[in-house]
């Protein structure tokens, strides 16, 4: 085998539904280890909000993003118990999913991930309040084109995705702008279900809100390394990681670059651990060589006894 690493990737916000993590709950007392955890942790049962919604309350950066770290963490608990999941030799996440990231790798305990993602979550939501914004995905753009309307209507790249896949960010107003300036060229706009114009400057006092708990928080070395979303490189040291925290707030989230990076490190098969398949379907655009599979359902963590990893 040519390149036998394994890596997991965690999602961001954006997948969440109402019942994700129901099944994992019912059916594996890791799983609903966490959720208990969670509630206790939080002060609030966001078990709840994951297996009942409503939908549009589960759409609130402040309640969607420790509702993602905590089934993802649910997941991965399950799966770790069964002890017929490999362990990785790199970890990422997307945005968000680099709290669930972090807490796989061993760097932070797993109810401080969850706890600092609702803080995450509200802060964002501030910022958003404060200085409202909108993102939005543009596909079919070469990078340097698409930088020269950012530039020109004050927005931002905030994310470089995959090949053909980038996303604008910032003031609303401006983003209006460019988006009627990419319609004009019969470029595709998707706008986002976001609340304001994350990974960009506009964040900014979300980050110095973090920052406060971040310094306090006891962060150890990765035992595994992680990917940093703000250059697509590894980091395993507790003050890179800090560090990395408050720069994904208002930097770019550079997925592209994090998967062929783990590619040419030896990377061969990626697992994708929490709902949706988000994440897949930009590997695959990145890389058709790399094998990929989901991990968002009890089914699939009972099959893991099935699979052979060579």
């Amino acid at each position: 085998m040519d390149n036998p690493k394994l890596a997991y990737v965690f999602p961001g916000q954006g997948a969440q539904a109402p019942g994700m993590g129901q099944d994992v709950y019912d059916e594996f007392d890791a799983a609903r280890a966490v959720f208990k955890a969670a509630d206790e942790r939080l002060g609030f049962a966001i078990s709840e909000f994951c297996f009942e919604g409503p939908e549009e309350k589960l759409r609130e950066t402040a309640i969607a993003q420790p509702a993602m770290v905590t089934v993802s963490l649910a997941y991965l608990a399950a799966a770790r118990d069964m002890e017929v999941l490999p362990e990785p030799d790199f970890v990422a996440g997307h945005s968000l999913g680099e709290y669930t990231a972090l807490a796989a790798a061993g760097a932070l305990d797993f109810t401080d991930a969850i706890q600092l993602a609702s803080l995450r979550g509200r802060l964002m939501q501030m910022a958003a309040q404060q200085s409202p914004g909108s993102m939005a995905a543009v596909l079919g753009m070469d990078e340097a084109g698409l930088a020269e309307i950012a530039a020109a209507n004050g927005v931002y790249i905030a994310n470089y995705n995959s090949p053909g896949q980038l996303v604008l960010s910032g003031a609303r107003e401006n983003m209006v702008k460019a988006v009627e300036s990419l319609a004009a060229k019969g470029v595709k706009v998707v706008p986002l279900n976001v609340s304001g114009a994350f990974h960009t400057p506009l964040m900014a006092s979300a980050a110095e809100g973090l920052a406060k708990v971040v310094e306090r928080l006891n962060f150890t070395d990765a035992k595994i390394p992680i990917i940093a979303n703000t250059t697509g490189l590894p980091i395993t040291a507790a003050e890179d990681i800090r560090a990395e925290l408050l720069k994904q707030l208002t930097e770019s989230v550079y997925w592209q670059k994090s998967v062929e990076y783990m590619s040419g490190a030896g990377v061969g098969t990626v697992i994708e651990i929490g709902p949706g398949k988000v994440l897949t379907g930009l590997i695959r655009r990145i890389n058709r060589d790399l094998k990929t599979m989901n991990i968002s359902d009890a089914q699939t963590i009972k099959n893991l006894q099935d699979v052979s990893w060579g």
